[in-house]
């Protein structure tokens, strides 16, 4: 039975992004938990626009991503797709961390800022700090971004 419980543990997510519009499923490139679910299962979490697309023949394309050596980390763990004429997601855009008072959401010094439920935070290349509980929604990007994700906490359930 421990076995089970340990396997479980590695399996679930310590938290989720659920995407509540459309144009933030449509942003997913790595849907693993399917629906417009993200998984997230390493605190701090950081999330940015994948910046490698190109068009080839008319179709959206990602490259490969180049590691400048084995032991490099990219520069997010999470990459979101951004289609909009105008982008709203930074290529470093914000991060998820906990610590002993809980979640914090940072503003990497993104250009348009995230709004978490009705406020502004960041945005302008200045970054910020919000505490972040489960159920907040994250607005990232400008005011009318189309990019809104539900913050659901999978621990201590």
């Amino acid at each position: 039975m421990s076995d089970k419980k340990s396997l479980l543990e590695k399996v679930t997510p310590k938290a989720v992004l659920k995407a509540k519009t459309v144009e933030a499923k449509r942003a997913i490139i790595k849907d693993c938990l399917g629906e417009g679910i993200i998984g997230i299962w390493e605190f701090p979490c950081r999330i940015g626009r994948e910046s490698r697309i190109h068009l080839v023949k008319g179709k959206q394309v990602i490259a490969e991503r180049h590691k400048l050596s084995d032991d490099s980390k990219p520069n997010n763990d999470i990459y979101l797709v951004d289609n909009g004429d105008l982008l709203h997601i930074s290529r470093e855009h914000l991060q998820i961390e906990k610590d002993e008072s809980g979640y914090i959401l940072t503003d990497r010094h993104s250009a348009c800022g995230i709004t978490i439920n009705d406020e502004v935070i960041g945005g302008q290349d200045k970054g910020a700090n919000h505490l972040l509980k489960d159920g907040d929604f994250i607005r990232i990007g400008a005011e009318n971004s189309p990019y809104l994700f539900e913050f659901i906490s999978l621990e201590n359930i």
